[in-house]
């Protein structure tokens, strides 16, 4: 049934929930001492500053960030970055670490699970609509048009999703709709996926983001929590379940709220789960024209400031210039006589003379000595390359020393260079 309440003021009466608590395997050493959403990301972000971000610019105030592996490092930038809204107004980002509240023997069991574990709380603040979020994707939603969409349907469930070709969506859980995207089922990473009516070469993947309204998510999770045969996720058990049961459940497809979308280019949405994907993404942000625009100012990107000097360039000799092309480099970095080209030098960082970097992402506080030579890598925060090192130009003997992937990046940590020195 829709709403009674002007659309204009459905944000306020709505909890935001945003899961940050999976462990990020995928983004191996990366994520040994930080969740996924903590992840440096851009330059001077990190990854849930995106879906955050969207939040606040979508008119959403109430936001509850649930957390359980290697939460600190988040913790602490929520604490320091996201403490600026008013509780006096019932605004708030508010931390929601996993805490038994159920039983004293289990911690979060699935995406469901966690937000089923926070009932009371949830109860306690009233929301008439309550929207899931995973904090580990990158994009720029007006979430608010989707709640919008949500309204005027009469749906009790709205699930984003993103098109995508339709053979690429076997990696994907995947809405069969009919001609008014209304769900008629939900397939998890099907081998023939379904295609989106009118377009056979296209199927709708979700995008891990659902729109309850209260009742209904109340009751499907109070009924999943008993159950035995269940993972306890919304997109294996919930979603199917309330699509088996018949009730009002559309797909809302990201091009109908995306912000900021590049003519021509479809709407930009990334799992940044891998490591080569993860920096995909940030070749992205070195395009002359990015889909992923971080310089509007109509939709900024929130995160915690870091008080630091403007970037610096020096030398100007004809073999040590200091320069970057089709690169972002962040406030804090020297770039001494170092010549850089399509890169992310993240804040705080120094690259020496005679130095060469080539499609890398730089997190904080790295240190590149003289003479090294770096290609297609990502280099962990903290980390002193030792002069002279090479890595990119030989994948065997990269293997031996890093991790590097099946699409060529490679990893390096201090870890790595430390073992490398005892060895």
């Amino acid at each position: 049934m829709a709403s009674d309440m002007p659309l204009g003021q459905l944000p306020r009466h709505t909890l935001a929930l945003v899961l940050a608590g999976g462990r990020g395997s995928r983004l191996k050493q990366l994520t040994d001492r930080r969740a996924k959403p903590s992840v440096y990301f851009g330059g001077k972000y990190r990854i849930i500053d995106f879906v955050l971000s969207n939040c606040i610019n979508s008119g959403f105030r109430r936001i509850a960030v649930l957390t359980q592996y290697k939460a600190h490092s988040l913790m602490r930038h929520l604490q320091q970055g996201w403490s600026f809204l008013r509780a006096d107004l019932n605004e708030f980002v508010e931390v929601w670490p996993a805490q038994q509240r159920i039983s004293e023997e289990m911690w979060y069991r699935g995406t469901a699970d966690a937000v089923y574990q926070n009932l009371d709380i949830i109860q306690s603040l009233a929301p008439r609509h309550i929207v899931i979020l995973a904090g580990d994707h990158i994009y720029k939603q007006d979430y608010s048009l989707m709640l919008e969409d949500h309204v005027r349907r009469g749906a009790a469930v709205t699930v984003g999703c993103v098109e995508v070709p339709r053979m690429e969506a076997t990696e994907f859980g995947v809405m069969h709709v009919d001609e008014n995207d209304h769900i008629i089922s939900f397939v998890e990473k099907p081998k023939d996926p379904p295609a989106i009516p009118g377009q056979p070469d296209k199927a709708l993947a979700s995008m891990g983001i659902y729109i309850f309204n209260a009742d209904a998510l109340y009751s499907e999770l109070n009924e999943d929590a008993l159950g035995a045969a269940t993972d306890h996720d919304f997109g294996k058990n919930i979603i199917p379940s309330l699509v088996a049961k018949g009730a009002p459940i559309f797909a809302h497809r990201l091009s109908y709220s995306c912000v900021s979308q590049q003519p021509g280019h479809d709407p930009y949405w990334r799992d940044v789960g891998t490591l080569d994907a993860y920096h995909e993404a940030h070749m992205d942000l070195c395009s002359v024209t990015p889909s992923l625009d971080l310089y509007d100012p109509s939709w900024p990107i929130w995160t915690l400031a870091q008080q630091a000097p403007p970037a610096k360039f020096v030398h100007d000799d004809l073999n040590r210039r200091g320069e970057a092309v089709s690169s972002l480099v962040s406030g804090g970095c020297i770039i001494s006589g170092s010549s850089i080209r399509r890169s992310i030098i993240s804040y705080g960082s120094r690259c020496n003379s005679f130095s060469w970097l080539d499609e890398c992402v730089i997190l904080p506080e790295v240190d590149v000595a003289r003479h090294a030579r770096l290609t297609r890598c990502v280099v962990d925060r903290g980390v002193h390359i030792p002069e002279g090192l090479v890595v990119g130009e030989d994948a065997e003997l990269d293997a031996k020393r890093f991790y590097r992937t099946a699409g060529g990046i490679t990893l390096i940590t201090q870890e790595m260079l430390d073992a490398l020195g005892k060895a």
